[in-house]
C-alpha cells in the first residue's frame, strides 16, 4: 500500500481545519494526500470586514477548492455555531444569544440558524451543547449550556436538535459524558471530574439519553478525565466511557467524534505512538484536527495519520474495528445533504435579527 493510500485510510476518519480564506500550498497538499472526509471552519476562513456578497463569494471559492483538492463530491462541511460567544461568521449572519437564553425559542432559533448555515454550504453544526450549567465557575461551558438542571438542559437541547434536523442540518451532541461541572478549560489543560457512574446517570447523561432517543447521529467526546470510571485515560480514549456507557448502556449507534485533538488537554498524548489507535479501539470513529489552537502545524496532522497507518499495519488497530467505524461514517455521510453557497434574501436575515432580539429580552 502506498503512503498516500495509508493517509487516505486516516482521511476517512478526519475532519481537518484550513489555514485561511484561501488554500495555502500546505492546505492543498494535505487535502490531496490525506483526503479528509470533512473540514471544520473558523473565523479565519471568512473574509471579515467586507460586504456580504464579497466575503460570501470568497468563501464559495474556498469550498470549491476544498472539493477539488480532496476529489470528494460528498463531504462534511462543519462549523461551531452555537450563538453567544461561539460564532465564527461575519455579519449579516445573525448573532443569536447563548444557549441559556433561548428557552422556548430554541427550535425556532435552530431552524433559523440552520437556514443560514445551509447558505454557507455547511451541513454539520457542532451543536447542540448537551452539557449542564451546573458549575457557575466553569470557564469553557457556562451559559453555552441550555439549562442548569438535567431536565431543562435536555428539553431545550432536544428542541434545538429537532430544529436543525427540520431544515436539513446534521446536529452533534457535545461533550460526552458531560463538561458542565468542570472548573478547568480543556483547551488549555486536562479537567478532572471525580464523578461516579451513578452520579453521571443522575445528571450528566440525561440530556444525551434524550438526544439518543431522538436518534441523533453524532456525539462528540469530552477531553476530561473521570478517575472513578477510568483512572488512566480521558473520555476520548476511554473504553469504559465510550464502549461501556455510550454504546452499550445508552445504546448509541451513530458516529462518535473527538473534540479537537489540538486542544491542550490531549494534544501531547496524540504526539505519542499508538494514541490514535487507542482512541479508535475505545470507540471513537472520527477525529477533528482544527489547526486553530496553539498554531498547530500540518506536520502534526501527518504524524497522527502516520501513527494511524502504522498501528493498522502492526495489528495494534484491528481492521474490523476500522471498517466498522468507517461504515458508520459513510452511512452518516450518505444521509448528509450537500449544499451550495448562496446569498440569503435580506428579508430572511431581518426576520432572524428580530428573533435574536426577542430571545435576548
Amino acid at each position: 500500500m502506498s503512503a498516500s493510500q495509508e493517509f487516505n485510510n486516516f482521511g476517512n476518519h478526519l475532519i481537518l481545519g484550513i489555514s485561511g480564506t484561501s488554500l495555502s500550498d500546505e492546505d492543498k497538499r494535505a487535502l490531496n494526500e490525506l483526503k479528509p472526509i470533512g473540514v471544520i471552519f473558523f473565523a479565519k476562513n471568512f473574509l471579515d470586514g467586507f460586504p456580504y456578497e464579497h466575503w460570501l463569494e470568497t468563501f464559495q471559492q474556498l469550498n470549491r477548492q476544498i472539493r477539488e483538492y480532496t476529489e470528494r463530491e460528498a463531504m462534511f462541511f462543519t462549523l461551531d455555531h452555537e450563538g453567544g460567544r461561539v460564532v465564527r461568521t461575519p455579519l449579516p449572519i445573525t448573532r443569536f444569544p447563548h444557549g441559556l437564553l433561548l428557552r422556548s425559542h430554541s427550535r425556532e432559533v435552530a431552524k433559523a440558524t440552520g437556514i443560514e448555515l445551509k447558505s454557507l454550504g455547511i451541513n454539520v453544526s457542532w451543536s447542540p451543547v448537551a452539557d449542564i450549567y451546573s458549575n457557575p465557575q466553569n470557564p469553557v461551558i457556562g451559559t453555552r449550556a441550555f439549562g442548569s438542571t438535567p431536565n431543562t438542559a435536555a428539553k431545550v437541547a432536544r428542541e434545538y436538535y429537532l430544529g436543525l434536523q427540520e431544515v436539513g442540518i446534521i446536529g452533534c451532541a457535545k461533550h460526552f459524558p458531560g463538561h458542565g461541572d468542570t472548573s478547568k478549560d480543556s483547551h488549555v489543560e486536562l479537567p478532572i471530574l471525580n464523578l461516579t457512574p451513578e452520579e453521571l446517570r443522575n445528571r450528566e447523561l440525561i440530556p444525551f439519553q434524550v438526544l439518543i432517543k431522538e436518534q441523533i447521529s453524532l456525539i462528540m467526546t469530552a477531553h476530561i478525565l473521570f478517575p472513578k470510571i477510568d483512572p488512566d485515560l480521558p473520555a476520548t480514549l476511554s473504553r469504559p466511557i465510550l464502549k461501556s456507557i455510550l454504546r452499550e448502556e445508552l445504546g448509541f449507534q451513530g458516529v462518535v467524534v473527538s473534540d479537537d485533538l489540538d486542544m491542550k488537554a490531549v494534544s501531547d498524548m496524540f504526539t505519542q505512538n499508538g494514541t490514535v489507535a487507542r482512541a479508535v479501539n475505545a470507540g471513537c470513529d472520527l477525529f477533528i484536527v482544527s489547526r486553530n489552537i496553539h498554531s498547530s502545524s500540518m506536520e502534526r496532522t501527518y504524524k497522527i495519520a502516520e501513527d494511524f497507518a502504522e498501528s493498522l499495519s502492526k495489528g495494534e488497530l484491528a481492521e474490523e474495528v476500522v471498517t466498522t467505524a468507517k461504515t458508520r461514517i459513510e452511512t452518516l455521510l450518505a444521509m448528509t445533504p450537500q449544499y451550495a453557497v448562496q446569498a440569503l434574501d435580506k428579508d430572511i436575515l431581518l426576520r432572524h435579527a428580530e428573533l435574536a432580539i426577542a430571545c435576548a429580552c
